[in-house]
């Protein structure tokens, strides 16, 4: 058996898993976009004040919003921070990059915090 098959079906493996979690996230934020939208759209047709299930969509689209931006947040430090320790042990002159390069996904929460607040002034 050659190491090379071994190695190039584990990548294959774990490209798909990640395409698969894309997708499902894609999919996720755009009924996000779409329920916010409607949302608005109904807010800008008259309504002073969105009721009901509109109230609720529009809380289910702030929730979803913080809480995708931290999954995503926790998926991406964690693969950083496995090769931040790799490469600090290599080079620890890199450290202070790599501390950069952990606190860029935390942005994605930041702009969910963001956005929850946008949707959740419409209520």
């Amino acid at each position: 058996m050659v190491l090379g098959r071994t190695k190039s079906r584990t990548d294959i493996s774990e490209v798909m898993r990640v395409k698969k979690v894309g997708i499902v996230v894609m999919a996720t934020l755009f009924v996000l976009f779409a329920t916010a939208g409607m949302a608005g759209a109904q807010e800008a047709a008259g309504a002073a004040k969105p009721s009901g299930s509109n109230s609720g969509l529009l809380g289910l689209a702030a929730a979803l919003a913080v809480g995708l931006g931290a999954i995503g947040t926790a998926w991406a430090q964690s693969r950083i921070g496995a090769a931040a320790a790799g490469a600090i042990a290599e080079r620890p002159e890199m450290g202070g990059l790599m501390l950069v390069f952990l606190a860029l996904p935390e942005t994605m929460v930041i702009l969910g915090f963001l956005v929850a607040f946008f949707v959740i002034g419409k209520i």
